[in-house]
């Protein structure tokens, strides 16, 4: 569709939807309301009375088929689900799934053909999705679906990025390249700011990812097709069901940061085919990557060890064996066809070193190119899992489409199956198979620290940007740690022993922040004994029972608390400004704690270590340098 036409469509369906009988389903609270015309048309949304989303076009471009004409709703079948699911090593023990569901069954007038539109409604956002129920295939070029935002607002957007790695930035809607294709989430808010939201998808199993393309006032849904595969974006072998198209909302920007959305639109674990998850076990991983050189890097069982024993005496429970290890290996980027990832390297005998590993209470993790693992994935993990490796990290996916969807699902289920952890690399954004196979523990899909290596766009401000972006939709393998700190000002790119654009107290911060459950430690050993702030890292976990915002805005600053058992911890990041940050300790229970903290030092590699006695009564605090950080951990005081 052109973008006059969408336009026009855009207009006719705003200027329709006052006379047309709207089909609504309106979330438990009664405060948002999702609208779906009764000819399947369009649709819009409110909150609190506000329109979030003016009315938007819907459907489907089929391929190979006519399209649709004017359809009839020909039933609607409401329900009403309130459940709390056990969650595993995720940012909360539990997940509150509560919401109004309605399926829409409509018929188009003559052929007989039937569109079903599933729809929902949380407290904290909507979405829908459409199904067609034939046992005949189905072809699409795309999508009609396309989000028109009230009121032209600045959106936090990313550019496509085969990798997903781009800043983010604010722009108004119609302020966007008309010719350029941006990521999820989008983030924006309402002209009044009573409404922050995230649109963005879930549920991508058995179907396809897709980005967003500018035409006229509104962000225009775009499959993503497989690569050399000429003809649709998608094909089944019969029937459809498409992504859910989500738009999580909350009063403040940050209140997205602990939403289960995302994961509660997708299946629970088969438990009768995998049993319970609860052999998944999170936790931090020394890395032997980051800190070393980008290319010729060649298997080192004196170096493996080093990091092993770095990890036993911290207390970690993984430790990644990147790429290189493996028969064959060339540099990391590259599949070659001499590469065995079944074998190890000359001189690595791979069981003993598993068997090195254990004694001293260290798991192993190994890279893997997904070229090489996707034709014998069987072969592969079971050699792995007869080793005894713990996980794997599989990388340089950069592609989104249907075939790749599948190929993530594959994996996943294939690592389930033998008990091994699960991390993508080169990766897509999530959209919540994590809740389906919780072994898949984490993903990159950001623009991490590993750029700090080649250029200089993992920059304060960025960082600020991530929890209240791409940290929405999933976990997030940023991969956090560098101890090599240092200002924008004086930040210098090196491959081997990179520096940051931060301080340490922001290094320290991350570990509460940035949502990953399998959590990097980047930096070399060396960087990391008898360094200030260490002992946080080694004290602070991955996973965690609750997840609270408290203060800040997107790109200046943050304040997030995340509670562990009875402890709570807090982490406080700022951009380009240093800033006092004062935290009111009111979400803590009655009684006294006491307050371990680490602040910025006069130095950008130092920090002050503090200790005092607070109750819920006090306000702390905290202390930023610019690009700085805290990290406090709160315990019940004896």
């Amino acid at each position: 569709m052109t973008t006059p036409s969408l336009i026009a469509a855009a207009l006719a369906l705003a200027a329709a939807g006052a006379q047309a009988a709207d089909l609504v389903v309106t979330s438990p609270d009664g405060r948002i309301a999702l609208r779906i015309a009764d000819d399947a048309s369009s649709f819009g949304i409110s909150r609190g009375g506000e329109t979030v989303i003016a009315p938007s076009p819907l459907g489907l471009e089929l391929d190979g088929q006519p399209a649709f004409g004017l359809l009839k709703l020909e039933s609607r079948q409401d329900s009403q689900v309130d459940q709390v699911i056990p969650l595993v090593a995720t940012k909360a023990a539990s997940a509150r799934d509560h919401y109004a569901g309605t399926t829409l069954a409509f018929r188009e007038a003559g052929s007989g053909r039937r569109l079903f539109i599933d729809a929902r409604a949380y407290d904290d956002g909507v979405a829908f999705r459409y199904r067609m129920a034939s046992t005949d295939p189905v072809k699409l070029r795309s999508e009609r679906t396309a989000f028109v935002p009230a009121g032209d607002p600045a959106c936090l957007v990313t550019p496509v990025d085969g990798g997903h790695e781009a800043q983010f930035e604010r722009q108004r809607i119609s302020q966007l390249k008309a010719d350029a294709a941006f990521d999820v989430p989008v983030v924006c808010a309402t002209p009044s700011g009573r409404t922050h939201y995230a649109i963005t998808q879930a549920h991508l199993q058995g179907y396809t990812g897709a980005s967003f393309r500018r035409e006229g006032d509104a962000l225009r849904l775009q499959l993503s097709a497989v690569p050399g595969r000429p003809g649709p974006a998608f094909v089944s072998t019969g029937g459809l069901t498409t992504a859910w198209r989500a738009v999580m909302m909350a009063d403040r920007a940050g209140d997205l940061i602990a939403s289960q959305l995302v994961g509660n639109l997708n299946p629970a674990p088969d438990h009768d085919k995998f049993g319970d998850f609860s052999w998944v076990q999170p936790g931090k991983t020394s890395w032997d990557w980051w800190s070393g050189p980008l290319e010729g890097v060649k298997p080192d069982l004196a170096a493996y060890k080093r990091f092993i024993d770095f990890a036993a005496e911290s207390g970690f429970r993984y430790h990644l064996i990147d790429a290189g290890w493996s028969h064959g290996a060339g540099p990391c980027c590259e599949a070659l066809p001499s590469t065995d990832i079944a074998r190890a390297a000359d001189g690595i005998d791979m069981p003993a070193l598993v068997r090195y590993a254990a004694d001293k209470g260290v798991g192993l993790l190994l890279w893997v190119h997904w070229q090489h693992l996707a034709p014998r994935i069987d072969e592969v993990l079971d050699t792995y899992a007869r080793w005894g490796i713990k996980g794997i990290k599989v990388d340089f996916m950069n592609r989104d489409d249907q075939d790749m969807v599948a190929f993530y699902q594959r994996v996943a289920e294939a690592t389930a199956k033998r008990h091994l952890l699960l991390d993508f690399h080169g990766a897509y954004v999530p959209a919540g198979l994590q809740r389906t196979y919780p072994n898949f523990i984490t993903q990159e899909g950001v623009l991490g620290a590993e750029w700090n290596k080649m250029d200089r766009r993992v920059t304060p401000r960025h960082n600020l940007m991530l929890p209240y972006t791409r940290m929405l939709t999933g976990p997030m393998d940023y991969t956090p740690g560098g101890f090599r700190n240092a200002t924008p000002q004086i930040f210098e790119i090196r491959a081997v022993m990179p520096l940051t654009q931060t301080t340490r107290g922001q290094a320290l911060a991350m570990y509460v922040v940035y949502d990953s459950p399998l959590q990097m430690v980047s930096d070399d050993p060396s960087n990391y004994r008898g360094e200030a702030g260490f002992d946080f890292i080694k004290r602070v976990p991955t996973a965690w029972d609750e997840t609270r915002f408290i203060q800040g805005e997107p790109g200046q600053d943050i304040v997030l608390a995340r509670r562990s058992g009875k402890t709570w911890y807090l982490g406080a990041m700022t951009s380009d400004e240093a800033r006092t940050e004062k935290v009111s300790l009111g979400f803590l229970p009655p009684g006294r704690w006491k307050a371990t903290v680490w602040q910025d030092g006069e130095g950008v590699r130092q920090v002050q270590r503090s200790e005092r006695r607070v109750t819920r009564q006090d306000v702390l605090s905290l202390s930023l340098s610019a690009a700085g950080g805290a990290a406090v951990i709160l315990e019940p005081a004896p």
